[in-house]
């Protein structure tokens, strides 16, 4: 069912509006078409990845390279794009969904996948003209050709507008000429188009250009980088030495590279946070099926409360990546349909609709990479000394996962874009940060209420305790800004700060709210164990808001206002009644214990 739009947040409003459990997307509301496509892509992962992830650690790059080819036989290259272009054009929430369960296998195979249907295609079906997309996209969605995207340079990394590659146009007007050195190119092994941004003469910004692969025209590819993960995803320099490129292969207009850039990296992102969902179910359950077969002390390790600890908290994370992911992903699907329905083109609706959510895309980003890590890095624990071999997949996963928190923009320079893009929104009026901002300040200064709020409902203290946390966020992005003002953005660990604050009511939220939505037509005993990851995941929600509410608060508040602020976030993070952790614990990993694997 397609959100109203008097129904549909903007993006970074959930901060500052309720929002209801009906108008949430979840995994549970999957299209019988989008089960099917789940199904397909789980099947190809377990027939062409899986049982090959020995050849992909010993990098095997033509085996990326075949895999990659079958995939797109298959359609799965496609999904995003148009039907004209010959793509699927299945939505985002399916685009997201392929993603997702692809990518599990091996890093190698899903950076490769998701460099390619992304920031490789993305920018021409997104930016180019019908000449440019009738050419390449067709290629690029059945994957007879391969797309690589050339940003990073050796004094450019996440300042991506500093790069030093030059485009210079000759005296007849026809070609460019690049010269550069581009570096970090997943792809580059073996695509046929890179998408290269370059500077033309001395303008402010880059320019976005499609470059066909050809070595006689001045390419020449470095050697292939040895990586700590992703080991058979081809990583090498791509060098540009008087590299004629038409001018008609310019991409979108001159000087429009940076914001092509920005953009794509929007759906990278998302589409990133993606593709470390499966990565955290399969790690679970491998983590799960172990624990239930090794025995110590004549007891099944997965008995004890040592590890049930463990797979409590990575089911818990896990869960609350999927409610939050595929929540954002249906939010920007049914802006594309409503910017399409008022009249905009497929590109500008694709563009406008991510675009609005880019906050949600960096907050995403930053925390489910950091839970894919965190899953994998329990897994090696639970395995013990057999989970630091090559035997087992635990190691693997564990240094693929590494990747994640560094591209489509580092994790700290997310942190600071979520809560950076956040205050411009409020300053162009698009999310209201000062009023609710200016009430939650007033609140400080009167006085408590003692009443006992009705908690007999489902979620009620829960959702009570989200609004405190957003109230929290308030008052912390509020005086900061009124402090600094527009030199907020040189206070680095405010701001990361802030961003956790942010993050976690997201993350703690979006749990909640899938939980209560399925609890209300499938029955409150259905999801019980739901119900308790939910209650779990913003116990530690909590508990980090209010340490990072309090390292802002005492980094720029002094005397009356700062003894003020503190006294403000004890009383929004203040349980009126604590959760039983260890209980709700005990009945998540009895729930994965029984199932043997990761089961919702």
């Amino acid at each position: 069912m397609a959100t109203e739009e008097n129904e549909l947040l903007r993006g970074g409003q959930f901060l500052v509006k309720e929002t209801k459990c009906e108008h949430v997307f979840t995994p549970e509301d999957f299209t019988e078409e989008q089960q099917m496509m789940k199904e397909a892509v789980i099947e190809f992962n377990d027939r062409e990845i899986i049982p090959h992830r020995a050849r992909f650690e010993a990098k095997d790059y033509a085996l990326t390279e075949a895999c990659m080819k079958k995939a797109g036989e298959l359609g799965f290259l496609g999904v995003a794009v148009p039907e004209e272009y010959g793509g699927l054009e299945m939505g985002f929430v399916s685009t997201m969904l392929t993603c997702d369960y692809i990518s599990s296998g091996t890093g190698s195979f899903s950076t490769a996948f998701g460099a390619h249907t992304g920031i490789g295609t993305m920018p021409i079906t997104l930016y180019g003209n019908d000449e440019q997309k009738k050419k390449y996209v067709p290629k690029l969605a059945t994957g007879e050709w391969f797309g690589a995207y050339c940003l990073t340079e050796p004094s450019a990394g996440s300042d991506a507008n500093s790069g030093k590659t030059t485009a210079e146009l000759s005296k007849d007007g026809k070609t460019y000429k690049i010269n550069g050195q581009k570096m970090w190119i997943s792809n580059a092994g073996f695509c046929q188009v890179f998408i290269v941004f370059a500077r033309i003469e001395d303008d402010k910004n880059i320019t976005g250009f499609i470059v066909e692969n050809n070595p006689e025209n001045g390419i020449t590819l470095g050697e292939e980088e040895h990586k700590l993960g992703i080991r058979a995803s081809s990583t090498r320099q791509v060098f540009f030495n008087d590299c004629i490129v038409p001018v008609g292969n310019m991409l979108s207009e001159r000087g429009n590279g940076f914001k092509i850039a920005m953009n794509a990296l929007n759906v990278g992102r998302i589409k990133l946070a993606a593709a470390c969902l499966d990565s955290q179910r399969r790690i679970i359950s491998n983590s799960v099926k172990y624990a239930n077969e090794r025995k110590q002390f004549k007891t099944p390790i997965s008995d004890f409360g040592a590890i049930k600890v463990k797979l409590a908290e990575m089911a818990t994370s896990a869960y609350a990546g999927e409610s939050a992911c595929y929540r954002a992903a249906k939010n920007i699907e049914d802006r594309i349909a409503i910017r399409q329905a008022s009249g905009n083109s497929h590109q500008e609706a694709e563009l406008k609709g991510v675009e609005e959510y880019a906050i949600e895309c960096s907050i995403l980003k930053v925390a489910v990479s950091e839970d894919v890590q965190n899953c994998s890095d329990e897994g090696i624990q639970i395995f013990g000394g057999m989970g630091f071999s090559e035997e087992t997949p635990m190691e693997a996963a564990w240094r693929d996962a590494r990747i994640a928190r560094i591209y489509e923009g580092t994790n700290e320079i997310n942190r600071m874009l979520c809560v950076g893009m956040l205050v411009k929104k409020a300053m162009k009026g698009h999310v209201d940060l000062l009023g609710p901002a200016t009430a939650v300040a007033n609140e400080l200064l009167g006085i408590p209420s003692f009443e006992t709020p009705d908690y007999s409902e489902l979620f009620s203290e829960e959702k009570l305790m989200i609004a405190k946390l957003k109230k929290t966020f308030l008052m912390v992005a509020g005086a900061a800004v009124k402090k600094f003002g527009p030199e907020l953005e040189d206070q680095q660990q405010l701001l990361i700060a802030a961003a956790d604050i942010l993050i976690e009511i997201y993350m703690a939220e979006s749990a909640i709210l899938r939980t209560e939505k399925n609890a209300k037509r499938f029955g409150e005993d259905s999801q019980s164990v739901q119900i308790a990851m939910s209650k779990l995941y913003l116990y530690h929600a909590v508990d980090i808001i209010e340490e990072k509410g309090k390292e802002s608060i005492i980094s720029f508040a002094e005397g009356d206002e700062q003894k003020m602020m503190l006294m403000g976030l004890k009383r929004f993070t203040k349980y009126a009644n604590y959760p039983d952790i260890v209980d709700l614990r005990n009945e998540i990993a009895e729930k994965v214990k029984t199932e043997n694997k990761y089961c919702f």
